[in-house]
């Protein structure tokens, strides 16, 4: 008989145990070894040469954290029964099993508004009937049904063992040391009050800031970095061109399942959809753009060529939009250069928002040695969340590099 209960040997966390046997099933289903052919941060390879690491990678941290997590709140008191770790353990290392390729700037573009989550469940579901039911407890927690909230709090909330990993791994991999968190230190202060609701000890406060700021950083120093927004913003147009040009008519060369995505039109997804979503990876897509290079409709051809060739369009940001006269002015150039009339579609301004700690959706609590429990913007030892709560917006502005020489 196999030995299911393994240890996994990873980079950002060590040794990785698998302690019960339906986690090794889960992995070694078809599904979720998908996640090996699945980058975790898009191209972000482009920028930062060291960001090649996968959802796959990512899922089993986030499991491993989760496992920590259900151990020290153990320690504390809580009861966990065998069940609830298992069903909790499934439903995070599930929690990305929907992603698509090139993960969250493809999803709406393949399967309509399907978010990952939405397919995720979907996919679990799947999985559940396949395993006779196993999954039942781990899709309840991922609902947000399940009656003890703190479950759902780990695994989806503004701090969850989710964000936990890929800020931490994410860090690694792009070398950004300010993304750089303790998971061991905030795991060690989690907490859960008299309402099974999630909590954190107050004397952990500055770690939870540490980890909100942190956050921040990663932000806007890697995935909204002006050439990593530029990056994911060009995969969308590049399938947002080649569904247009199949709607007019072109034949354009693709692996078959991508090519099925192109052909389709709206409507709910079918079994058939959901067969050749789970055959697709980040491959077919990089092998389109390969072929699509070569395209004689110059702006798929141009926006293919800039990302596998890594020659990207200029890009300025600002905190300010950049107005009408100087977008017309851009478009203009690009006319001209190119000998076309459509240049507005090689220009375009980009926007992105953060708001780096929402006091509104799942505030974070602290529990007080008295028993009670404060949000933490209201701590009198806060020293950052306050200034944490107002959103910012940047403007990033690209257009063809052969126009600003």
């Amino acid at each position: 008989m196999q030995n299911k209960l393994k240890i996994i040997n990873d980079p950002v966390h060590g040794f990785i145990k698998i302690p019960h046997e339906i986690l090794f099933d889960i992995i070694e289903h078809p599904y979720f070894q998908r996640l090996r052919r699945i980058g975790q941060t898009g191209l972000l390879n482009l920028i930062f040469p060291g960001a090649t690491h996968t959802r796959f990678h990512h899922a089993l941290g986030a499991m491993h954290l989760m496992f920590i997590a259900l151990e020290t709140l153990k320690q504390k008191g809580v009861k966990i029964s065998e069940e609830e770790e298992k069903g909790a353990m499934l439903a995070i290392l599930m929690h990305d099993i929907g992603h698509g390729p090139f993960s969250h700037a493809l999803e709406s573009m393949l399967m309509d508004d399907w978010h990952h989550e939405n397919l995720s469940l979907l996919l679990m579901n799947r999985l559940n009937e396949e395993f006779n039911g196993e999954l039942s407890c781990a899709i309840e927690m991922f609902q947000g049904k399940y009656h003890r909230k703190f479950f759902n709090q780990l695994i989806s909330s503004q701090l969850d063992v989710d964000r936990l990993d890929y800020l931490k791994r994410d860090s690694f991999f792009t070398g950004v040391s300010e993304g750089s968190i303790n998971t061991q230190r905030i795991i060690s202060m989690m907490n859960v009050c008299d309402e099974g609701e999630l909590v954190i000890d107050a004397k952990g406060v500055y770690s939870i800031e540490n980890f909100l700021t942190a956050r921040m950083f990663m932000y806007w120093q890697v995935y909204y970095h002006k050439t990593s927004a530029l990056a994911e913003f060009l995969l969308v147009k590049i399938l947002e061109r080649a569904k247009y040009l199949v709607s007019q008519g072109k034949d354009l060369d693709a692996a078959e399942n991508l090519k099925y995505f192109l052909y389709r039109g709206k409507s709910a997804a079918t079994d058939e959809d959901i067969e050749r979503f789970t055959q697709l990876d980040d491959n077919d897509v990089i092998q389109a753009m390969k072929i699509w290079q070569n395209s004689n409709d110059l702006v798929l051809s141009y926006w293919c060529t800039c990302v596998i060739q890594r020659n990207l369009p200029k890009t300025i940001i600002s905190s300010h939009s950049f107005g009408a006269k100087f977008i017309e002015e851009k478009i203009r150039k690009t006319n001209e250069f190119f000998g076309i009339d459509n240049g507005e579609q090689l220009v375009h301004e980009i926007k992105r928002k953060l708001l780096p700690y929402n006091t509104e959706k799942q505030p974070i609590y602290l529990l007080q040695k008295n028993g009670k429990k404060i949000r933490l913007e209201d701590s009198q030892d806060q020293l950052l969340s306050g200034l944490m709560i107002n959103k910012t917006t940047r403007y990033i502005f690209t257009y063809p590099r052969d126009i600003a020489k």
